[in-house]
């Protein structure tokens, strides 16, 4: 079977620790993530959903990987918009590299599906989100907040 992917990649002025933190504490993740947070206990094996602000589950499935602060990967099983019924599950790695003193972050989305309207729709809003993410951990606040993600549709 055909194979969709999309790929991004990022380096961030921070340490792998500091990363992996952002990218797992729920709290923290609402700062970049326009207000939506992942919720899981962040181990192999472990649930794993995303929840809107009005706590809505978006998206629901489980930690394939935890390799604590080098890689992450998230099987989605179950996504809550019509159009994506039959695009599951898809899966989420996130590499963590140290380079010099940033650490570069690897974000590769794919599903065994081709073409694909999932991985068309988080090509979309994976540079949002690490956009938000690195400038965050950088300089203290996002780059784009909730009014720029609802203009883009």
């Amino acid at each position: 079977m055909a194979k969709s992917t999309f790929l991004y990649v990022s380096v961030i002025r921070t340490t792998p620790e500091k990363l992996w933190s952002a990218l797992t504490d729920g709290e923290f993740m609402k700062q970049y993530w326009f207000g939506s947070h992942c919720d899981s206990q962040w181990t192999a094996g472990s649930s794993w959903k995303m929840v809107n602000s009005d706590g809505k589950i978006l998206v629901e499935g489980e930690i394939v990987e935890s390799i604590r602060p080098k890689r992450l990967v998230i099987r989605w099983t179950r996504d809550s918009k019509p159009d994506f019924q039959d695009e599951v599950p898809s899966l989420c790695v996130m590499e963590l590299e140290p380079v010099a003193s940033a650490v570069k972050l690897t974000v590769t989305h794919s599903i065994e599906r081709e073409p694909s309207k999932l991985i068309g729709e988080v090509s979309k809003g994976w540079p949002l989100i690490i956009s938000n993410l690195k400038s965050l951990l950088e300089t203290g606040s996002i780059a784009l907040d909730e009014s720029f993600k609802k203009s883009c549709g």
